[in-house]
């Protein structure tokens, strides 16, 4: 005989043994509503992977964090060297003013007040460095936190986040009305993945649209002023100056512009995250296509070097635009050089 199917029975939602779907269940059997009969199982919600191109961001954004000061011979000679400096400059403006004042007291109060605003510049200076900095591991610790949550289909961490990322854009009046529907989402969805990636569609998707515009503007400015410079050290300068802006703008899109220090992390965290994905790796048929075009062939010297000063360009703005994003690529496909830069690939008449 077929066993008949469960009978509908009533029960107490704050009964013990009853646990919610998408609720924090203990790590014990999963929630299972007994009866008298037979067992009545609850879903099971299961853990999806993280992909091994987001472990490689994550090791880059580690890699980009400033570490703990660990004494070593080369830390010893800076930082004595610093030391002797700022001793140096203390006791040079110390008889600066002591000078100043023995000429006339009206020149020491002049002095005395340029230092004051010398020492609080300084120390708006640092302040701004420092929020700066705090402000990019916020942001590369929300990102392993959404990888994290969306693996683990987490609600309530789902919910926490993307609170949070609605509050960071919260500054920001193009943001309004995506901000508005992830609100709105936030209140009407249960399941945490699903919530992520409203909020990833929503929100995240047109910053990608605006990081990509900019690493496609970059590439040809690139390309072309390389291709038509008459010096070799005019292509190198034009290039890091073009990198350097391009890391600080997609920084600025995504989360703030950063200062000397946030944009020294920032260049350790793309240098490592390219040397983790594969240097000039530019995407899958990149290198069939430069090859099967013949497009070395067409090109004089100088339009190949304009092209492969473009492909480092885009490659660097990508791997920023993989550090920089608040959260990891999910429902949105993560973007290759021929998408962001397609004319780099064209064939020539």
């Amino acid at each position: 005989m077929s066993e008949r199917p469960p009978r509908p029975r009533a029960f107490r939602l704050d009964d013990a043994r009853i646990a919610v779907d998408g609720a924090a269940a203990s790590p014990a059997p999963a929630a299972i509503v007994t009866s008298q009969n037979e067992p009545i199982p609850v879903s099971i919600k299961s853990e999806a992977p993280i992909d091994e191109a987001e472990r490689e961001v994550e090791a880059a954004q580690r890699a980009g964090l400033i570490q703990r000061f660990r004494p070593t011979l080369a830390g010893l000679v800076w930082t004595g060297l610093g030391g002797l400096f700022s001793l140096a400059f203390g006791l040079w403006t110390t008889s600066l003013i002591e000078g100043l004042f023995a000429r006339a007291e009206s020149l020491g109060l002049i002095g005395v007040a340029f230092g004051v605003l010398f020492l609080a510049g300084l120390i708006g200076l640092a302040a701004r460095e420092a929020f700066a900095v705090a402000r990019q591991t916020r942001i590369a610790e929300m990102h392993v936190a959404f990888a994290a949550a969306r693996a683990a289909d987490d609600r309530d961490a789902a919910r926490r986040l993307v609170g949070e990322l609605v509050a960071l854009y919260r500054s920001r009046p193009e943001t309004a009305r995506a901000r508005a529907e992830v609100e709105d989402a936030a209140r009407a969805i249960i399941d945490g993945r699903d919530l992520i990636d409203v909020a990833e569609r929503v929100l995240i998707r047109p910053l990608d649209e605006k990081a990509q515009g900019e690493i496609a503007a970059a590439a040809k400015r690139t390309s072309l002023i390389t291709a038509i410079s008459p010096r070799a050290i005019f292509d190198v300068i034009f290039v890091a100056a073009q990198i350097v802006r391009l890391v600080r703008r997609i920084a600025e899109i995504y989360g703030g512009r950063p200062g000397f220090l946030g944009l020294v992390k920032l260049g350790r965290s793309v240098g490592a995250h390219i040397a983790f994905t594969g240097g000039m790796a530019v995407g899958d048929g990149v290198l069939q296509q430069l090859v099967g075009h013949g497009l070395a062939s067409r090109l004089s010297a100088r339009m190949g070097e304009g092209v492969l000063n473009g492909l480092l360009t885009a490659r660097v703005g990508l791997s920023a635009l993989a550090v920089c994003r608040p959260a990891p690529f999910a429902v949105v496909k993560p973007p290759g050089v021929v998408d962001v830069a397609p004319f780099l690939f064209k064939k020539g008449e």
